[in-house]
């Protein structure tokens, strides 16, 4: 044997060593392999979300199911035999729609009350319209198809073939109050969880066939219709510049703020430039004949001014070299949020003019009714030095904009978490009815962003965050649903399972086909609202996600929030009605 060949026989610590790592391997494995292990739940839920969002990008016939993909790898892993903690994925599906409905509520916040306004009635009429047709349906397979002992598999049909999980939790507790104790109770309470399983998957599936029936029937092409709604929507309208030379004898001697037109027009004069000097255009400010003024603000206003002032100059004073500069601030400091530019009146403070005001890329006038809010850009004219006084009251602190607000962020879904807890008592009822940790949620980032700031609380979030956040929490939701559902999948269908499975596909289907219909035809309800009705009256937050990928547009989660508070309640009212009125 050669002077430098070892063997483990002659060295024991080496043996020691090698067995060591073997034991250790063998323990690592089997803690990965391990329904109880956190390693195991999140390896598992990680193959789900990348093998369904892998099937999610497959097209066919140009339609792919986009996030949807998810929920069937769940059952297709589920079916296969892996599962994951019980607790773990009841902890996975409640925060991901959490995170899902919250940051919905958060994006369409401040623009829900004026969609409510223009066109909340029909789209809360017609949401509604689709939920009675439900329990029409419900009732109608239960008296014509089922047995009579079979009414809590058909509250649970309807909670599963509308994918409304707080209607199964409140169907649930009326029927335990009206079952009472015993072994004849504990029977009565599986069913609903049996059905609501067997029908749930189809729940989804049914509302974006109706989706792509009625793109495919009306020929719809949905940037055509995301461009007709974009449309209809009212924009303030774009400011523009102009440069006027004083020629009205009448106004020699005349202050600006004195002006005609100017109060509101929108208009905003910034420049003035009087014997070959420009200056701050201020409200006590004197014109002369001769005069050059630059004045920003609506191509109507301007004209009415031109029409007033002289002529349109043909010298442009921001390209003159001058004392005075102008600048773009933005608004980031909590001291000046929800205030006008007229309260904090940086003309008379500074002596700077503040000349426009951009938000989400549209321009406004710096007029009283337009408060500041988190992320807005200020055109601001005036002396270099003034301007940097003026942006350390502002903030203009850019970074601010690239870092999500995390303390109101997990304080906005305590809040929703509570409001969905909180319990309701109606007339007749006899449990209080909850919103749920879906409902809760949304309405709290509805109410909190519409707010914009409570004090330092900013509800701010960048949209590349939101977007994020949107998209874990819902491949979060579909991975446990369907990894929960999926080992039961195929026996349950081969039982009373299939027959249920097409009584909740009537269930689901019959009323989208409807009203969604009738939606298009008599109403004349445009594509991307359809799409939001049709996935907020099933209080559907994957069917959104669908709907949002298939259209491109985020109008759909503006009506699917316009829709989601009246239905989660019908929905509650309505299996808890069912479960009082027929269980005895």
């Amino acid at each position: 044997m050669p002077p430098f060949s070892v063997t483990p026989m002659h060295h024991p610590a080496l043996t020691h060593t090698l067995a060591a790592l073997a034991a250790g391997s063998s323990s690592w494995l089997k803690d990965l392999f391990s329904q109880d292990s956190v390693a195991h739940a999140v390896l598992i839920l990680g193959l789900v979300a990348a093998a369904g969002l892998a099937i999610g990008t497959v097209r066919v016939f140009k339609v792919s199911l986009g996030v949807a993909g998810v929920l069937f790898a769940g059952l297709a892993f589920g079916q296969m035999g892996f599962s994951i903690n019980q607790q773990v994925t009841e902890f996975a599906r409640e925060f991901g729609l959490i995170l899902f409905v919250y940051t919905i509520g958060i994006q369409v916040g401040p623009g829900f009350i004026a969609s409510l306004r223009r066109n909340g009635l029909p789209l809360n009429l017609m949401a509604a319209a689709i939920v009675l047709l439900g329990v029409a349906m419900t009732l109608l397979v239960y008296f014509a198809m089922m047995h009579r002992q079979d009414l809590p598999a058909a509250v649970g049909l309807f909670a599963g073939a509308t994918t409304n999980t707080p209607s199964l939790a409140a169907a649930g507790e009326a029927l335990r109050q009206a079952a009472g104790d015993g072994e004849r109770a504990a029977q009565v309470l599986k069913q609903p969880g049996i059905a609501y399983a067997v029908a749930y998957p189809f729940g989804i599936i049914g509302i974006i066939l109706t989706m792509l029936l009625v793109r495919a029937v009306f020929r719809i092409d949905p940037q055509h219709e995301a461009e007709l709604l974009a449309a209809m929507q009212p924009r303030p309208e774009p400011l523009q510049t102009l440069n006027l030379e004083v020629r009205n004898p009448n106004l020699d001697g005349v202050r600006i703020r004195d002006l005609p037109t100017l109060g509101d027009s929108g208009v905003v004069i910034s420049r003035v430039l009087h014997d070959g000097q420009i200056q701050v255009a201020r409200g006590d400010t004197i014109l002369h004949s001769g005069d050059v003024i630059h004045a920003v603000g609506p191509r109507r206003g301007l004209e009415q001014l031109r029409l007033i002032v002289g002529v349109e100059s043909p010298i442009d004073l921001k390209g003159l070299p001058a004392a005075i500069t102008s600048r773009r601030l933005l608004v980031t400091r909590t001291r000046a949020l929800g205030r006008s530019i007229q309260e904090l009146d940086p003309l008379k403070r500074f002596g700077l003019m503040v000349t426009r005001i951009s938000r989400a890329e549209i321009e406004l006038p710096p007029t009283a009714e337009v408060k500041l809010q988190f992320g807005d850009t200020l055109v601001v004219v005036g002396e270099e030095a003034a301007i940097a006084r003026f942006a350390q009251e502002v903030g203009d602190a850019p970074k601010q904009l690239n870092h999500p607000q995390v303390i109101p962020l997990f304080l906005g879904i305590a809040l929703g978490v509570l409001v969905g807890a909180w319990p309701l008592s109606l007339p007749g009822l006899p449990a209080p009815v909850k919103l749920g940790l879906a409902g809760g949620p949304l309405i709290v980032a509805i109410i909190l962003s519409r707010l914009g700031n409570i004090g330092p609380l900013v509800w701010y979030m960048p949209i590349s965050a939101n977007f994020l956040l949107r998209e874990v929490g819902i491949v979060l939701f579909l991975a446990a649903v369907g990894l929960r559902s999926g080992d039961q999948f195929l026996q349950t269908l081969a039982g009373p399972g299939l027959l249920w499975m097409g009584y909740g596909a009537m269930i689901t289907l019959v009323p989208l086909l409807v009203v969604g219909f009738a939606a298009r035809i008599f109403y004349k309800l445009n594509y991307l609202s359809l799409c939001g009705l049709l996935a907020g009256s099933m209080t559907d937050p994957p069917a959104l996600a669908f709907a949002g990928a298939m259209t491109g547009s985020e109008s759909p989660s503006i009506a699917y929030a316009t829709v989601y508070p009246l239905v989660m309640l019908l929905r509650v009212l309505s299996a808890q009605a069912m479960v009082i009125l027929l269980f005895t």
